[in-house]
């Protein structure tokens, strides 16, 4: 009887350090996980305070002025009511931005290394002129922090097409999941994309009366 108290903390205890082992290695795995872009801010302006980023764990001592624009820079030369949508090669690393019969623009992109970019047929759910992003994970060197990344569309969860200012190697993978695409161009895109930003907003989601354009993602 007198093994009976010992006995039963030895249990629970080997019981509560696989728990904690359990959660642990939880944490870990999910913290391993590649989660592409998530925004993290709800305003859309960008925020002067942040002089500060980091890419593959690597700091990013200053990060460019993204000034979003004002409303007469926001004209787009040559839209029209043609069908929108945009093409993105992953095999060629290249967007291109169609209407109607013509091509509004074509740019090299990054696409996602470690965690592939997507394939299939979406539509932009959601645009923000600026956001901060976070992921990855410091312990295998992928942790980013990331912001005021300018011209976000965003077409699957957290997975989107914004700018980019930390790294201008175009044409090859390099992201964790989004597509980077040189920031001149991610604004020129923002602006012609649908949903259509109503005035004065620096953020919009599609809705059924304000509906994103097409994105068409293949090998």
């Amino acid at each position: 009887m007198h093994f009976a108290r010992p006995f039963f903390f030895v249990v629970f205890g080997g019981t509560l350090a696989l728990t904690v082992l359990q959660l642990t290695l939880t944490s870990f795995t999910q913290g391993s996980l590649p989660t592409a872009c998530a925004p993290l801010s709800a305003e859309g302006g960008f925020d002067s305070s942040q002089t500060v980023a980091f890419w593959n764990n690597k700091q990013i001592d200053v990060i460019p002025s993204v000034l979003v624009e004002t409303r007469s820079d926001r004209t787009v030369l040559g839209d029209s009511s043609s069908e929108k949508w945009i093409e993105i090669d992953l095999s060629e690393q290249k967007l291109t931005a169609h209407q109607g019969d013509s091509i509004f623009l074509t740019t090299l992109i990054s696409s996602g290394l470690s965690n592939k970019t997507p394939t299939g047929e979406y539509t932009i759910w959601y645009k923000i002129a600026s956001t901060k992003m976070e992921g990855g994970n410091k312990l295998n060197g992928s942790y980013y922090y990331l912001p005021n990344v300018p011209f976000s569309m965003f077409f699957k969860g957290d997975y989107g097409i914004h700018g980019t200012y930390w790294h201008n190697n175009f044409g090859n993978p390099m992201s964790h999941g989004c597509v980077n695409t040189p920031t001149d161009m991610a604004r020129r895109i923002f602006y012609w994309a649908d949903p259509k930003l109503p005035e004065g907003k620096l953020l919009v989601r599609a809705t059924d009366a304000n509906p994103g354009t097409r994105v068409v993602i293949h090998d």
